[in-house]
């Protein structure tokens, strides 16, 4: 019984390979211009070919990007859609091929000829209904169904690239935090200080109570300035716990007190290269490629819609209306039936399957152009950040320098009777605000860095243990 059906299955394997209505796809050029503004030269190693371990060199840092990267619910729910996406793929190459199963079956009818009971045993191999794809139609959806599986794995690579640039910039953000509260409580302690000086001042008749009062003021501002970032700390140490899916370590978060943005070991720097290089590389781009060419299969299978549908039906085995003779020699029996379908009517539905798939189609060719017009923005962005910050950061620090030695001048002209207390408010407030000025701009400064490093493809090396992606010629 075995060999009967096995030729049937093989012809009908050779069949399943026929002809093909999927389009070639033609995929768009660049819609981007060819060098990016403020672009830099081209560097021997690809931002998307450091690993993130290299571009990383903060021994505290690395280890919260691997917590995350084994803990985030985000990054564990995209790898779970892999493997829903390849069981998908399977299920749909499997109707490529027959489906033989073993059944069996008794029955009690009246006989045709003599009008009495009798009873039917059966039992054997069976091949229900399968479609021969002469036209491709389920060869169609199968790269459909591959297409989308790899756009799936696109995504997981795009969201690990996601979650480690975000993971960095909310460490980087703490350090902020701690060297803004720093600054902070030093500059309470000071204006406390003055507090207590002018009071004394103010009662021995050499200061006025609008000085004490100014000098109180003062004081307060920079108590609720502290309080807002001690605030702002806790709420930063929760995203990141979030993100890093457990909680955080607290000899790491002790790690970052007392020390500065510019005390962390550097981040290394990318190149830019051509959009043509680098864009194309992006998993966010290939996901909108692979997701232009499912689309594409997809109007092979509409377009196959339009022919008959042929089917199989074969079985195999044993019937006789004695159960003890059920497996007797006599009682073997073969059945094999071919059908044809082909609608005449169905009030358009075929024609407007196609016309859905050829608009499907448009539309995912217009979201990958979108894709890489946005990788060109991110990148532009971050190279003309690069630049301005660098200018910006060294302009400031200048001038910190100067505010300095100007409230020190200040502080020395009003204790001497020189100048009034308002020249050294003046320079306090100015200090101050210049001071955490500097911290925010070399945050955005190496938040930028770690932004170029993602928008250029960077975050993502391919796991030792990673899956093979299935290919047709692949039984699973």
């Amino acid at each position: 019984m075995n060999k009967t059906l096995l030729p049937v299955a093989l012809a009908g394997a050779l069949l399943a390979s026929g002809c093909s209505f999927i389009p070639k796809l033609d995929r768009p050029a660049l819609p981007v211009a060819q060098q990016f503004p403020a672009a830099t030269a081209a560097g021997a190693v690809a931002a998307a070919d450091i690993p993130w371990q290299q571009f990383f060199t903060d021994p505290r840092l690395q280890q919260i990007i691997q917590l995350a990267l084994d803990n985030n619910r985000d990054l564990r729910v995209a790898v779970l859609n892999i493997d829903k996406a390849r069981a998908q793929y399977q299920i749909q190459r499997a109707a490529q091929f027959p489906e033989i199963g073993v059944a069996g079956s008794g029955s009690r009818q009246p006989s045709t000829l003599t009008g009495q009971y009798v009873n039917m045993y059966t039992a054997g191999l069976t091949m229900p209904s399968w479609e021969i794809d002469f036209w491709g139609r389920i060869g169609s959806l199968k790269e459909q169904a591959l297409a989308q599986y790899l756009a799936t794995e696109e995504g997981r690579k795009s969201a690990q690239i996601s979650l480690i640039s975000n993971v960095a910039n909310a460490w980087l953000g703490l350090q902020a935090d701690e060297e803004l509260m720093d600054i902070s409580r030093r500059t309470l302690g000071t204006r406390e200080q003055s507090v207590t000086l002018t009071k004394l001042r103010l009662d021995s008749g050499v200061a006025s109570e609008l000085d004490f009062r100014q000098a109180q003021s003062l004081a307060e501002n920079a108590r609720a300035t502290l309080a807002q970032q001690t605030r702002q700390r806790e709420l930063d140490v929760n995203a990141l716990t979030l993100l890093v899916g457990q909680g955080l370590p607290s000899d790491l978060l002790a790690s970052l007190q007392g020390k500065k943005l510019s005390d962390l070991p550097a981040i290394a720097d990318v190149p830019s290269g051509l959009p043509s290089d680098l864009l194309l590389r992006r998993p966010d781009v290939r996901q909108a490629e692979q997701s232009m060419i499912a689309a594409n299969a997809n109007i092979g299978a509409a377009r196959a819609a339009f022919f008959p549908t042929v089917s199989l039906t074969a079985a195999a085995g044993f019937v006789n209306p004695e159960l003890s003779d059920l497996f007797s020699a006599g009682s073997k029996y073969f059945s094999i039936a071919p059908s044809l379908y082909l609608p005449i009517f169905n009030a358009g539905r075929t024609r407007a399957n196609l016309e859905v798939a050829e608009a499907g189609e448009k539309i995912a060719v217009a979201q990958y152009e979108k894709s890489i017009q946005t990788a060109f923005r991110e990148v532009s962005d971050a190279l003309v950040s690069s630049q301005t910050l660098q200018d910006q950061l060294q302009a400031q620090s200048r001038q910190l320098e100067a505010e300095q030695v100007r409230y020190k001048l200040s502080d020395l002209r009003y204790t001497n009777g020189v100048a009034s207390y308002l020249d050294l408010l003046d320079a306090q407030r100015s200090l101050f605000s210049l001071e955490q000025s500097v911290v925010q701009v070399r945050l955005q400064q190496l938040q930028n860095q770690v932004n170029l490093y993602k928008v250029l493809g960077g975050g993502w090396t391919e796991p030792a243990t990673a899956s093979a992606a299935p290919t047709a010629g692949t039984a699973q």
